[in-house]
């Protein structure tokens, strides 16, 4: 018996299994993350191309009597890489004073995913000539929650994370 043991740990079948087993594991977190990065980012470069069409479109139009409906779903035929859009994104709308140049403070207003009753956006439509700031957030699910990025990035309550996006342009005159 004890010949069959000593042989047994002198063996080196296996040694290449042994490796795999310690490094496989770091090298599918560091591709897992990796995608997750990938996905953040396209994500976040999709809203922000969709608002800043949004808001190209609203200058050329002068800005008149904007629908935060007609706005939202305009972001959300362009923003093709946020899932179920119309749940999940929030637009805020505001004149910048000029003398102060007080607007937008804080952070983004998202949608609570665990509040079924939502509270009223801030969306104004502005005077000519007068700054405007919208901000754009929408919260979306990391697609690996539990491995590398996904598990340290800072999330909500329901486990999103938020993606913003901003622009400002001014009410040009009718």
């Amino acid at each position: 018996m004890r010949k069959h043991l000593r042989n047994l740990f002198r063996s080196e079948r296996g040694a290449a299994t042994v490796e795999f087993v310690i490094v496989f594991p770091f090298f599918v977190g560091v591709f897992l993350s990796s995608f997750d990065v990938a996905m953040m980012n396209l994500r976040a470069v999709m809203l922000e191309r969709a608002t800043d069409q949004v808001v190209r479109a609203i200058r050329l139009s002068s800005g008149a009597n904007l629908s935060y409906d007609v706005v939202k779903d305009d972001i959300c035929g362009l923003a093709y890489m946020i899932p179920d859009c119309d749940n999940t994104l929030r637009i805020q709308l505001q004149p910048v004073d000029m003398t102060t140049w007080t607007g937008v403070t804080g952070t983004a207003d998202c949608v609570d995913r665990d509040n079924p009753m939502q509270p009223l956006v801030k969306f104004e439509n502005g005077q000519q000539n007068e700054l405007m700031l919208i901000r754009v957030c929408a919260i979306v699910d990391p697609f690996f929650p539990g491995i590398g990025v996904g598990r340290t990035m800072p999330k909500d309550a329901t486990g999103g994370y938020q993606v913003t996006a901003s622009s400002a342009f001014v009410n040009e005159p009718v």
